[in-house]
């Protein structure tokens, strides 16, 4: 119903904006398609903010989202996506702006495709088939490298001719297939699986020089992802331009990002390869070099000392060495030799001096009697005994005659005429 105003009587905007606000809260759900032009997650606001563009006109409207619900899209929702949204139309009087709260969002055309690809990719990374622990590395130079394209692209020129201008050497296998339709995906199915089978086959490439999403979709194939997880040899993606990415480029052990760029991976240049080994050269010459300049500085060294020069010079000098310590060890000897005879020779006197022979030498005698007893009084003689005398160089056997006893002093040593005569015992 229409509010009844004039200029006498106008109505507040407080009545104007509950009034649309009433009209549009009238209005039920409705299906909107368009493309998401923002979103806005603000910090502690369950609410997302959202804008709604047109995908021809230049217009658009603003979108009111729940948090949950928004984080339930799987994929997550970007800007940029396609979509159909159930949304009812909302009048917000205080600042008198129009939105509509969403309800329920579909991905359409481009981004529902995307979406599938986006949860094939989540299915296949749980499994592992992305994992980069899986990821192999390029043989440095390989032997034949196998190269699936299709026939007479602009993929497969790029691919051999800067190949073959980096390594003219290089050997290439090529096995063609159909890079998109409906046939691609088995196509390049058969076309692994003989290059797979090729032992001389070292390293494979994929190459397409690019394409819309829609034309790729054969790369995302979840048999031909499979198929390449499986293979033994090496495989380098070269699907489309930098900006294009299908699961290929996950799987594969190395990505390139155009068939030039995969020529580049796969063989090294021989000019910087010749460039190199020329360094190496150089810095192992100049090593060796070096080496050989202070091995020859050490022997120049060793040359110019004096017992290198003349290599005698040291010898005569341990000579006198050796002859100063000989003189010395002969003096020595002869010393001790001299000190040790000297020391005989008293010793020899000295026990001469102690010996009863030399006490006879100097004229004493020793009288035994028949029996060997040696006699020191003539007590026990009478007259015809038998009497031995010892003398210094031999004996005498002599018989007693008479005895005669010499008289003592009180002191019990004989006086100066009783002394006997040396030789001339009684007898």
């Amino acid at each position: 119903m229409a509010l009844e105003t004039s200029s006498d009587s106008p109505a507040p905007v407080r009545q104007i904006a509950n009034a649309i606000s009433g009209w549009i809260d009238r209005l039920g759900a409705i299906w909107v398609e368009g493309q998401i032009a923002q979103v806005s997650r603000r910090p502690g606001v369950q609410t997302v903010f959202m804008t709604l563009r047109d995908s021809v006109a230049d217009i658009s409207v603003p979108l009111t989202c729940s948090r949950t619900l928004f984080d339930s899209l799987n994929p997550p929702l970007v800007e940029g996506a396609s979509v159909v949204v159930h949304a009812k139309p909302s009048y917000y009087a205080n600042r008198g702006s129009l939105s509509l709260s969403v309800r329920s969002i579909r991905m359409v055309g481009l981004g529902e495709l995307l979406a599938r690809l986006e949860r094939r990719r989540q299915l296949l990374a749980a499994e592992g088939l992305f994992a980069p622990e899986l990821k192999r590395s390029l043989p440095f130079l390989p032997g034949l490298v196998g190269l699936v394209t299709a026939p007479n692209s602009a993929a497969e020129r790029d691919v051999l001719e800067n190949a073959r201008r980096r390594w003219p050497a290089v050997r290439f296998k090529v096995v063609y297939a159909a890079m998109q339709g409906q046939r691609s995906a088995t196509e390049v199915l058969e076309a692994l699986d003989r290059l797979e089978r090729d032992p001389e086959v070292e390293v494979v490439v994929v190459a397409r020089g690019g394409g819309s999403v829609e034309d790729l979709l054969p790369f995302s194939d979840e048999a031909v992802i499979r198929a390449v997880h499986k293979m033994r040899t090496p495989v380098v993606s070269a699907i489309g331009h930098e900006p294009d990415q299908p699961l290929l480029d996950l799987v594969a052990d190395v990505r390139a990002s155009t068939p030039t760029d995969a020529a580049k991976l796969v063989v090294p240049d021989m000019a910087e390869e010749r460039n190199g080994v020329i360094w190496a050269q150089q810095r192992i010459r100049a090593l060796v070099l070096g080496r050989i300049e202070r091995e020859q500085s050490g022997l120049d060294g060793l040359r110019s000392r004096p017992v290198l020069a003349d290599p005698r010079t040291l010898l005569d000098t341990r000579a006198e060495e050796v002859h100063g310590l000989l003189e010395r060890a002969r003096r020595t000897f002869s010393h001790r030799l001299d000190r040790a005879a000297d020391d005989i020779d008293h010793r020899r006197a000295r026990a001469r001096a102690l010996s009863p022979l030399a006490t006879l030498q100097r004229g004493y005698a020793v009288v035994q009697d028949a029996h060997g007893h040696v006699l020191t009084s003539v007590a026990s003689l009478s007259a015809g005994d038998p009497l031995a005398v010892r003398l210094a160089d031999g004996r005498v056997h002599a018989v007693t005659t008479t005895t005669e006893a010499t008289n003592h002093t009180a002191g019990g040593t004989a006086g100066a005429g009783d002394t006997p005569q040396p030789g001339a015992p009684d007898a």
